[in-house]
């Protein structure tokens, strides 16, 4: 017996075999609120380091040492190299722990649970496709009300006077980009370096979400939270670009609409005012043949965004079926990115 529970702790806790199962755990069950989650505890940390930095009186003489970099920028390298640091050597550890084969069998089960749910916690497929479902649900039953305050939970912009061709629009986009954020760059990470790497990943991308904006607050402070955040996302943003097409092939099995979708994503990627969210967009605005993107309010400020895609023809009641369509194009892009990562780690136990 004893033997048996050996021989499933060895191979149950092979690196593909530990993504596997986070993954179907991510989808089955998601976040759970009464487990605390890493982002949560990031958020937190990097909320009190900011206070602490922005009062710190060292940091702002120092850099008038050197010339030509604003004290607010010196201050957010700081945080982001304290936070990157410190989420790596801890994941790291945790990660060293968990592979040492010094612990008795039933303690090490009880670290396999933990690293299990480490690995769902860096990906998000269930919540995207909940929270993009609650949109389209309230759409269907025609409460636009209810469907501007949900799409608000996925999307920057302001959503009062959005109606229901925006709202599904606002609904596809975030579909696309959170597809890469959450879903294939953690999983990309991970198939790279691990649990450590995925995690410091989850670190960057909550950085930039909580300061990486360009108003007056942020402008500098965030900046080395940005531009990391970008160079972070830039070779997931496009595999879950070719994903995407390759998923529009096994939706529709028309030559064409992978073709339009390629063409689409080549051409219209660039055009996003970010270096990685276009990408994504344009492959799915060429999947259904839309035009994402434009004008979007943030603050009651106007934000001219040029379009992604090249017909805006289509009703609200087609970008209804695009957007029910988008989320099976999202499962399919999480199979096809989990199924790439497990024969990475498969062979890399070869």
């Amino acid at each position: 017996m004893f033997e048996a529970l050996q021989d499933v702790y060895y191979i149950v806790s092979e690196p593909y075999i530990l993504l596997i199962i986070a993954f179907l755990i991510d989808l089955s069950i998601g976040d759970p609120q009464w487990i605390p989650h890493p982002v949560k505890i990031m958020g937190k940390a990097i909320a009190r380091i900011e206070t602490y930095l922005r009062k710190d009186k060292t940091i702002q003489n120092s850099s008038k040492c050197l010339k030509g970099i604003h004290p607010l920028k010196l201050s957010g390298v700081i945080l982001v190299i304290t936070m990157i640091s410190v989420t790596y050597g801890l994941f790291y550890i945790v990660n060293s722990i968990f592979l040492s084969s010094m612990f008795p069998l039933l303690i090490s089960y009880l670290l396999l649970l933990v690293m299990i749910y480490l690995i769902s916690a860096t990906l998000a497929t269930r919540g995207l496709i909940e929270a993009a479902r609650s949109v389209i649900d309230a759409v269907i039953d025609r409460d636009i009300k209810g469907a501007r305050i949900r799409v608000r939970h996925i999307v920057g912009r302001d959503t009062r006077s959005l109606g229901e061709k925006d709202i599904l629009r606002a609904t596809i986009e975030s579909l696309a980009e959170n597809s890469s954020d959450g879903i294939i760059a953690p999983i990309f990470y991970y198939a790279v370096g691990g649990l450590p790497l995925a995690m410091t990943y989850k670190a960057i991308n909550t950085l930039d979400s909580m300061v990486g904006y360009k108003n007056d607050k942020y402008r500098y402070f965030g900046w080395a939270a940005a531009r990391l955040d970008d160079i972070a996302n830039y070779i997931p943003a496009r595999i879950t670009g070719i994903l995407i097409v390759i998923a529009s092939a096994i939706v529709h099995r028309s030559l064409s609409t992978v073709h339009r979708s390629l063409k689409t994503m080549l051409h219209d990627g660039k055009k996003h005012p970010s270096p990685n969210s276009g990408v994504p967009e344009a492959a799915m605005a060429g999947v259904f043949d839309i035009r994402l993107g434009g004008p979007a309010t943030y603050g009651g400020i106007v934000v001219y965004k040029p379009y992604i895609g090249s017909t805006d023809s289509q009703s609200w009641l087609y970008y209804l079926h695009a957007s029910e369509n988008a989320i099976l194009i999202v499962k399919l892009i999480s199979v096809l990115g989990i199924s790439m990562a497990v024969l990475i780690k498969y062979l890399e136990q070869l």
